[in-house]
């Protein structure tokens, strides 16, 4: 078994990353930049590309190089962990920048979309396994919208919407799920509690959370979602919340 990990370098993904490492799962990290502590513990398990994954162009360049299927070739099972993410632009419509929208959706949903299409498609690999398993990173703003976050909502509702209709082609042997893990103590959250109050206006909500220590701790997290992934239960259901797994 293998895994693809984005966003390894850090919060929930670097969480990601040590847990299934310590499992003897090897991994492949892509984001911008390397997680040296990862890299200097398992050196000899952990791959690592460095792809700007808001950049579509680069991302199809990468994959077209073959690095995912020389990776994948022989393994009996594969892992596809689409965690990286952007809450930004917060703001009301009017306040959003062009290109940062743009840089939200192609790291959001473009990115996660083209690993999923580009795993499912690496022949031998996947089909020698029968059993590829595919986790987009959600998020209950992906099902409630919220003030402020119409992008990040929409962007996440749309990784719901990708994995129920993944599901319903019955692919042999992938199984899919969007999966919500809680609300996390990570760098989003402080980026968010950062927010002036304008922009998003529920932002005294999540100043409470941290305040009343009601944050999940990240590698709590990790163990838990990979318990989940790694479960007779994954791919039960195609959008699915972390706290209601039973894990």
């Amino acid at each position: 078994m293998k895994a693809i990990l984005t966003g390894h370098t850090r919060g929930l993904g670097a969480a990601i990353a040590r847990e299934l490492l310590l499992r003897g799962i090897p991994v492949l990290g892509i984001s911008r930049h390397g997680n040296a502590a990862l890299a200097s513990r398992f050196p000899a398990a952990l791959l690592q590309a460095d792809v700007d994954l808001a950049d579509a162009e680069a991302l199809a360049r990468w994959l077209e190089g073959g690095a995912l299927q020389r990776y994948l070739a022989g393994s009996e099972a594969a892992l596809l962990i689409n965690n990286a993410g952007t809450v930004q632009p917060i703001g009301s419509l009017d306040a959003q920048d062009a290109m940062r929208i743009a840089q939200a959706v192609n790291l959001n949903v473009a990115a996660p979309m083209m690993l999923a299409s580009a795993v499912a498609a690496t022949g031998d690999a996947a089909a020698a396994a029968r059993d590829l398993r595919i986790l987009h990173i959600s998020s209950g703003a992906g099902r409630s919208a919220y003030a402020g976050w119409s992008v990040y909502c929409a962007t996440k509702a749309a990784l719901d919407h990708h994995a129920r209709a993944v599901a319903l082609d019955k692919m042999p042997g992938i199984r899919i799920c969007s999966l919500a893990p809680g609300v996390i103590d990570t760098d989003m959250q402080a980026e968010i509690r950062a927010t002036p109050l304008e922009r998003f206006p529920l932002r005294e909500r999540f100043d409470g959370l941290k305040r009343d220590g009601q944050l999940a701790d990240p590698v709590d997290c990790a163990r838990r979602l990979v318990d989940f992934l790694l479960s007779p239960r994954f791919g039960q259901a195609p959008v699915a919340d972390l706290r209601d797994a039973g894990t």
